[in-house]
């Protein structure tokens, strides 16, 4: 078997964000988001193109979007080179999608919240050594939740996971060694074996 970078944008889109691809998602996103626990039960995958309602409004093109069963939407991006600008590329697109919910005229309560989930293969922030990073509206200096946290940005940094095949600990350790090491292996490794989602996701890396 040889199966294909999963952190190429074909790959991850096509892993993540088929049609086929709600059990994989939903699996990676509790994973991530909610360290395993099966928080999100369902979810729509939608078109990832982010269509402007404002003539002259800049076009967004993300890697997945999703609509979660909790009401919440998340957009993901899987970011190789370390573009300039990109912590502002991250904001704009999250910005983008919690405001594009709502038509003229429509009320504000039925915005929902927006998670930006965003992997990088580099290394974002050099000052902490945490592999994922979750940030949302703070009061400054008494760190106080904002009323509304809707808005929340969170960041996977693959460089700093460095656990081998046999430290595996839990399925979120399984998602980040599935997305940095995928390309190497050469067959499905004995940790994944009767874990459906994974099989799946190996089917669609098999090159």
């Amino acid at each position: 078997m040889r199966f294909i970078n999963p952190k190429t944008d074909f790959a991850f889109k096509k892993i993540f964000g088929s049609p086929q691809s709600k059990e994989i998602l939903i699996s990676f996103l509790n994973a991530i988001l909610y360290d395993g626990k099966p928080t999100i039960k369902d979810l729509e995958i939608i078109d990832p193109y982010l269509a402007p309602k404002i003539q002259g409004v800049k076009d967004t093109y993300l890697d997945v979007r999703a609509f979660l069963s909790g009401g919440q939407k998340v957009i993901i991006e899987m970011q190789v080179l370390n573009v300039a600008a990109i912590e502002k590329r991250i904001l704009y697109n999250a910005a983008k999608s919690y405001s594009l919910q709502l038509d003229k005229g429509e009320k504000y309560h039925l915005l929902n919240p927006v998670i930006a989930l965003t992997i990088t293969d580099f290394k974002m922030f050099e000052k902490s050594e945490e592999i994922i990073s979750w940030y949302v509206l703070k009061e400054k200096e008494r760190l106080t939740d904002y009323p509304e946290s809707d808005l929340e940005l969170v960041f996977v940094e693959l460089p700093k996971f460095h656990k081998k095949l046999e430290e595996l600990s839990d399925i979120k350790d399984k998602w980040m060694y599935f997305l940095k090491y995928c390309d190497e292996l050469s067959e499905i490794p004995e940790p994944y074996d009767g874990i459906s989602e994974f099989t799946k996701a190996f089917e669609i890396a098999n090159k």
